[in-house]
């Protein structure tokens, strides 16, 4: 008999039609992926269709995430903060929404919103909308660039923002940046501690002394999940790139990338790895990388001898044998890579991981470098965080003993903010301070 619920459903499908439709959707998902690769002329429309999709899907999890919230009852949610009040009027300025709106959209009540906005020149500790309010006394634009880098980089944590900065000329303790974006969750630290596997632990000596090598998949959506067996799709073009990276164990400098639409054989690594010494020219002394097939065969081993590399193999199963390039694909997914950034052509994805490169190498600070960038270390350069600061801050005294840095000039320094980007990526922030004439 039909289901009393679903009585419109021919027999038999009562049990099974919940399953049809994530089998339904995820089918779409994989045929608009494979329509999507097909269409290289209208490369533009490609990815207007691909944002398109993700905006829809976002505006699906709000809405999940907003139903949920709006059965609380009113008086059992928990209150916006002050910063909280003032971002929603400032969202609210911009859309053009009215009081009515912007109550709404935020789940409070009408008349709440209509407070705030009677409120908001309040000035004070007890003000109920506000501003962060930095304790060290910066200027504002200094928050401001802050909080910019953030929205520019949202993997950037306060160390990161603080490295960036430094070299900039502009110096921020690390708690100060927290202070700055205390209104946002801090990014947790990477956790991850490399594990010596063995008692033959490579130590580079100088750049390009040891290199460490590793394959990734990038998928060009979301993820690979579909509700069929084997639950996953094909680990290839389009639904994925495969890439191989190499990393300089000394500088952490990106010595070069290859990029293949299926995964790649061990001659495919041999002959990456050659045009990467030939670039550099000279072979390294260790090679270490994991116990994949392409690395874990009797050619690879052979290609390492003819060219007098010790190969190096992390262990099976064990976190951090290979963390140096490990830690940089990381980087690199979740920096230079998101799903709506990766394209679909070959040449257009070459442009996207060549400028990430570029950005990696010149200008962003590497923690496990002490804040100098990969290039600085490799080229034996004078590291940018090094030099003379610049203070903004008027009543600073000039012999301060905190920051570390000599200052550059006087106190109270006008300064002027030029905030740029490698090909035109704004998720890939150059960042200058310079003094006002």
């Amino acid at each position: 008999m039909p289901s009393r619920h679903v009585p419109s459903l021919p027999r038999g499908w009562s049990k099974r039609v919940r399953s049809s439709l994530l089998h339904a959707i995820s089918l779409g998902a994989m045929a608009l992926a494979v329509a999507r690769s097909r269409r290289v002329r209208a490369r533009l429309r490609v990815e207007l269709d691909r944002a398109e999709n993700e905006i829809a899907l976002l505006k699906e999890e709000l809405a999940i995430k907003d139903a949920r919230w709006g059965r609380v009852p009113p008086r059992r949610r928990p209150h916006f903060t002050a910063v909280q009040r003032m971002r929603i009027l400032q969202v609210k300025a911009a859309r053009g929404w009215s009081c009515e709106q912007a109550a709404e959209v935020f789940m409070v009540d009408e008349q709440t919103t209509h407070s705030w906005l009677r409120r908001v020149d309040e000035q004070g500790e007890s003000a109920l909308i506000r501003t962060t309010e930095p304790v060290n006394k910066f200027p504002d634009f200094v928050r401001y660039l802050v909080k910019q880098l953030k929205v520019l980089l949202p993997t950037m944590g306060k160390v990161r923002i603080a490295q960036v900065l430094a070299r900039a000329g502009l110096h921020l303790g690390v708690t100060t940046v927290g202070r700055m974006l205390k209104e946002r969750e801090p990014i947790a630290k990477d956790s991850a501690v490399p594990v010596t596997i063995d008692t033959r632990v490579v130590k580079a000596r100088h750049p390009n002394d040891a290199w460490h090598m590793d394959l990734t998949t990038v998928p060009t959506g979301s993820g690979f999940w579909v509700p069929w067996l084997p639950f996953a799709l094909p680990q290839s073009w389009p639904f994925c790139w495969w890439v191989a990276v190499v990393i300089d164990q000394f500088s952490r400098v990106l010595v070069g990338f290859a990029l293949f639409r299926d995964r790649p054989t061990s001659h495919d690594v041999q002959s990456f790895l050659d045009r990467a010494i030939r670039e550099v020219g000279s072979a390294p002394r260790h090679l270490v990388a994991d116990k994949g097939r392409q690395f874990w065969c009797g050619p690879f081993k052979q290609w390492c001898r003819r060219r007098k590399i010790r190969p190096r193999f992390g262990a099976v199963g064990k976190q951090g044998s290979i963390a140096v390039v490990e830690r940089f694909i990381r980087s690199m997914k979740a920096e230079g890579t998101r799903p709506i950034r990766v394209p679909l052509q070959m040449n257009a994805m070459r442009r996207e991981i060549g400028s990430y490169g570029v950005w990696y190498n010149l200008y962003r600070p590497n923690q496990a470098l002490g804040g100098r960038t990969p290039r600085e270390v490799n080229a034996a350069l004078w590291p940018a965080n090094a030099r003379p600061r610049l203070e903004p801050r008027r009543d600073w005294p000039a012999t301060g003993s905190s920051p570390q840095a000599a200052m550059r000039g006087r106190s109270g320094t006008k300064l002027t903010l030029f905030v740029g980007c490698v090909d035109g990526r704004r998720h890939l922030p150059v960042v200058e301070v310079r003094t006002v004439a």
